[in-house]
């Protein structure tokens, strides 16, 4: 009888130190092990991932070659929390590994083989003006009409976040039109086209003519937004991408779905130092004109806005190309930060501290600690506006091995912690 319980004791306690090791393995390896990463065509990659115990990798395909200075097959390989291993790709494009403990898959890896790519480290702050794609609803609000009643006559209808494409059959671009509309409709509904999410509704809306004899629909709207940024990159096409966070509303606090937009000169004035709690902020001057339009913003993502550049503020940059480095090659340690909030740019110290491999977080991916006695007297560390930066491996090869912390392909992804550049290219 007690060898039986002493059986199922033992039992239970392998199924559950099993069961424990696994989930463990699985939640470590989301944390430290890259979901992405990108390897150059026909050169070999050497990685080494910080596993608690010894895995087996499985490369998908014949295209991605696999090797540790062992006799395995190039498809399989065993690694180890000390041994470094290699990669190879032999053709451009996506691929996948297979992480695996004890037979079970615990993850895969999509490898992406690209071309060797360069592009400019810029730091350069900029005016950034976007339109939004419609005119977006803030809220909804009452109304006081000629009879001094109150009434709010577009309360479920429409919400927060929605974008107005047009007002009986006529196309709207600015909350100008829509209010130009809405007074000449008098006794008439207004048939609205709204953008909710993916879908497109029609809402019927009766106009209140309020005590001052204007007609409304008791909407608030916003059809622009502007602001002061950082230019994080150029490709060698003139292509940039800035940022690292998508611009949001600021009252709606989703990301602006937006038609166009440029970047202008702009002259910073002021920082509010950052402290705990409070990320401080640059504040400027942006000057709107033809002469003072420095390029086009093509698309706002979660992870940045992206576009195009002219020449005028291509003569402004007079930083070298540096190589491409992506996830994978960011490491801890000293590292450089490059902005321009003091009206100049220049490069600061700081300390790369914390590293997180997985996409669990779109733009958040390093923590970092400034240490540069310059700007922590200028800012108090971060920010909001800032910043480019590219990661060495020492002080003494940082321009030779060119590990410049950036992107340059419209399907790459900038992600950023606390103001700094690392890459997720997907």
């Amino acid at each position: 009888m007690r060898r039986t319980r002493y059986r199922r004791y033992l039992i239970w306690t392998f199924w559950i130190s099993l069961l424990f090791t696994i989930g463990f393995s699985y939640y470590y390896m989301e944390r430290i092990v890259p979901d992405h990463l990108s390897i150059v065509l026909d050169q070999e990659e050497t990685l080494q991932f910080p596993l608690p115990f010894r895995f087996t990798l499985q490369s998908g395909s014949e295209e991605v070659a696999l090797g540790n200075g062992s006799d395995i097959p190039s498809d399989q390989i065993t690694i180890t929390p000390e041994q470094a291993f290699s990669l190879y790709g032999k053709s451009e494009g996506s691929y996948l590994l297979g992480l695996d403990f004890l037979g079970i898959r615990l993850k895969e890896i999509q490898v992406d083989v690209v071309d060797m790519r360069y592009a400019i480290p810029c730091g350069a702050p900029v005016g950034i003006y976007l339109k939004s794609d419609g005119v977006m609803v803030i809220g909804t609000g009452e109304l006081i009409n000629e009879e001094g009643l109150s009434v709010e006559p577009a309360a479920g209808l429409l919400k927060s976040g929605d974008y107005i494409e047009s007002i009986n059959g006529v196309a709207l671009e600015t909350k100008e039109e829509l209010a130009e509309a809405v007074a000449k409709l008098k006794d008439k509904e207004a048939r609205l086209l709204v953008r909710r999410g993916a879908d497109r509704v029609e809402v019927s809306l009766r106009p209140i003519t309020t005590q001052d004899g204007e007609n409304k629909l008791g909407v608030w709207v916003r059809s622009d937004t502007q602001g002061i940024g950082t230019v994080t990159y150029l490709d060698l096409n003139g292509r940039f991408g800035a940022l690292g966070h998508g611009i949001s509303d600021t009252d709606t606090g989703e990301l602006v779905e937006t038609s166009d937009g440029n970047l202008y000169d702009t002259q910073i004035v002021g920082v509010e130092k950052g402290s705990v709690g409070n990320p401080g902020v640059m504040s400027g001057v942006i000057y709107y004109g033809p002469s003072t339009l420095l390029g086009k913003v093509e698309t706002n993502t979660e992870e940045g806005i992206f576009g195009t550049v002219n020449t005028r503020f291509m003569q402004t940059i007079s930083s070298e190309p540096l190589q491409i480095g992506y996830r994978q090659d960011i490491r801890k340690g000293p590292a450089l930060l490059r902005s321009g909030v003091s009206g100049e740019i220049r490069d600061y110290a700081i300390e790369i501290e914390k590293i997180d491999y997985s996409t669990s977080h779109t733009n958040k991916s390093l923590v970092i600690r400034v240490t540069d006695p310059d700007l922590l007297e200028l800012t108090g560390g971060i920010v909001q506006g800032m910043v480019s930066c590219y990661n060495m491996d020492n002080a003494e090869n940082a321009h030779s091995t060119g590990l410049f912390r950036c992107l340059s392909s419209a399907s790459a992804q900038a992600e950023w912690g606390d103001g700094v550049l690392c890459v997720s290219p997907h």
